[in-house]
């Protein structure tokens, strides 16, 4: 296999794919700092030094709700540099992998959406991530676009490493409870991407192009999700201040931001299954993975 070239390596998926990709042969791992994707003369030149058979696209611009007031920046490294990536592929005989999110969906329909459900993003954050679809699929390139959700990991900062820290330092928390996802981690993501890139490589492989649904099996709200963090860590002997009776759900009126999150976050991952040949894990056995790899044991 030709090299296989990961953007975004620093981030939670990026640091992940590392790990899941490299008995794929050569990976060429670009963290921010040599791969600019807010700079298409940065991306040219990595490409055309590298000259990748497959690029695996994590970077993305995730400051939801600093993307309201940075909106070229979100819409260079979000809807610009993915269409780059993909029109480079596609005059280069290359494959692109490049992931999305529920974002693109406005979140108010009452069952878990497909991939052929009409997009409505209500933030700067999904309208750019929506537009870097589009771009990749108008390339021309074969591609995989993965919409995914609620992502969390061991590196990185996200929701679960928050309420842990939280649960430590403070007696009482207010969280969310009426939006609904599923809670996916980085791991399941990489692990998955892997299963991709080798179903899709080699001189015969099916054309397997398109977008598709990624996310762990079942759903929770934030609420509920915080809870099992509490309740694992607790029987992982983290030191806690916080009791599951202190938790309080509120709701999303309650905990306004400058950026509109979707009600319902859940992904309906039929047509990534059947056309892969997967099985996608339960969401709390991430977050229980995740916290037994961050417990005080385990340091």
């Amino acid at each position: 296999m030709s090299a296989l070239l990961i953007t975004g390596v620093n981030g939670q998926v990026g640091f992940e794919l590392q790990r899941s990709l490299a008995p794929l042969g050569k990976i060429v791992a670009m963290t921010r700092a040599e791969m600019d994707l807010s700079d298409v003369a940065s991306i040219l030149s990595v490409l055309g030094e590298h000259r990748p058979g497959i690029i695996v696209n994590p970077a993305a611009y995730t400051a939801v709700d600093r993307a309201e007031s940075e909106k070229e920046q979100a819409m260079a490294v979000n809807a610009t540099a993915p269409g780059v990536l993909a029109r480079w592929a596609a005059d280069n005989g290359a494959y692109l992998v490049h992931y999305s999110t529920d974002y693109v969906f406005d979140g108010m329909k009452a069952d878990p959406y497909v991939e052929s459900d009409p997009v409505n993003p209500q933030s700067v954050y999904g309208e750019s991530k929506w537009l870097g679809e589009e771009a990749v699929r108008s390339a021309g390139a074969h591609h995989v676009i993965l919409r995914t959700s609620w992502v969390y990991g061991h590196h990185g900062n996200n929701f679960l490493k928050t309420i842990l820290r939280l649960a430590q330092e403070r007696s009482a928390l207010n969280v969310v409870a009426d939006q609904i996802g599923a809670p996916t981690s980085a791991a399941l993501i990489a692990d998955v991407t892997r299963r991709i890139v080798e179903a899709v490589s080699g001189p015969n492989a099916p054309d397997l192009s398109g977008t598709y649904h990624l996310s762990a099996e079942g759903n929770t709200s934030w609420h509920g999700y915080a809870a099992h963090i509490v309740r694992e860590a607790s029987a992982k002997n983290f030191n806690l201040a916080l009791k599951l009776d202190a938790l309080k759900a509120i709701s999303t009126a309650e905990y306004p931001t400058p950026a509109k999150r979707p009600q319902n976050s859940r992904l309906d991952c039929t047509k990534l299954i059947n056309s892969f040949g997967l099985r996608l894990s339960a969401w709390q056995e991430g977050v229980t993975e995740v916290i037994e790899r961050l417990s005080p044991a385990s340091r």
